[in-house]
């Protein structure tokens, strides 16, 4: 198999390499301030579950919401570590550079807090 009939194979058989919580993250690295319905769309899940997601990752405290006029802006907390023991080494900032190429200034404001973050 080649390309497309590849990936649709794969889609096909109902697993992916990424879940929908690393999805949201990566879709509020991308745009801090976008609406629930944008990151819903943007990771091919309801607007219901990517809300749920928001809060998921807010209580495990992945990221925080701050209000912005009408709009909420999401605040990443990515010196956190990632939850699977085998990578629980690794923090969050590296699976999102990965995807973001890692040139990104605006990932996160320095000194975030987070799930597995430790003192100095």
């Amino acid at each position: 198999m080649e390309g497309a009939a590849l990936i649709v194979d794969q889609q096909a058989r109902g697993w992916d390499f990424l879940t929908n919580h690393a999805r949201v993250l990566l879709a509020a690295a991308r745009d801090p301030t976008a609406r629930i319905r944008d990151i819903g769309a943007a990771c091919h899940i309801t607007e219901r579950t990517a809300q749920s997601i928001v809060g998921d990752l807010e209580q495990a405290g992945y990221l925080s919401r701050e209000r912005e006029g009408r709009r909420t802006r999401y605040i990443l907390h990515l010196d956190g570590r990632l939850r699977h023991s085998t990578e629980a080494h690794l923090p969050v900032r590296a699976l999102l550079e990965l995807f973001t190429g890692g040139d990104r200034e605006d990932l996160a404001p320095e000194g975030g807090s987070g799930p597995g973050k430790h003192a100095p």
